[in-house]
């Protein structure tokens, strides 16, 4: 029987030591976002209109030329006389007029001109929460990846002193 009671007795003398960790629950006195600023890349673009194209000149070009020649001879092709001179006249110019107009539509067209650029601005951003509690009437801090509610469970360690 002795074995037995010395194995019972020194159970209970070990069990304040493994019993001393618990949970419990702890009053919040107040948390707060731990905001910290993080630079963060954003692609910044504009679009400009083209450089103006420069009005026609005077200068003829290509497209009026031979407009102009296919025009007097298709004018030629019409009336007698004085009347075939004034058709070859009237087609030249009809056709200098289509000419030039088909050349400058024929020209290329003027795109947007899109410039960007990388800029860094800084936006704030939640890393933790600060927070004050209270148990068995002392204040406790901690900063925690969550935001708690009213309470929160506490690990409670009790070791001898001394």
């Amino acid at each position: 029987m002795k074995p037995i009671a010395a194995c019972l007795l020194a159970l209970f003398c070990t069990a304040p030591a493994w019993a001393g960790d618990f949970q419990a629950t702890a009053q919040v006195m107040g948390a707060s976002p731990n905001v910290v600023y993080v630079q963060v890349p954003h692609q910044q673009c504009t679009t400009m209109a083209p450089p103006p194209v420069a009005a026609p000149s005077a200068q003829v070009g290509a497209g009026t030329v031979i407009g102009g020649i296919a025009g007097a001879l298709l004018g030629a092709q019409v009336g007698r006389g004085n009347g075939k001179i004034a058709a070859a006249a009237v087609g030249a110019a009809t056709g200098a007029l289509a000419g030039q107009s088909m050349q400058q539509a024929s020209a290329a067209p003027q795109t947007p001109i899109q410039s960007c650029q990388t800029v860094y601005q800084d936006e704030p951003q939640t890393q933790g929460y600060r927070v004050s509690y209270r148990y068995a009437g002392r204040v406790f801090s901690a900063v925690l990846p969550y935001a708690p509610g009213p309470t929160l469970r506490v690990n409670v360690q009790v070791t001898p002193a001394g």
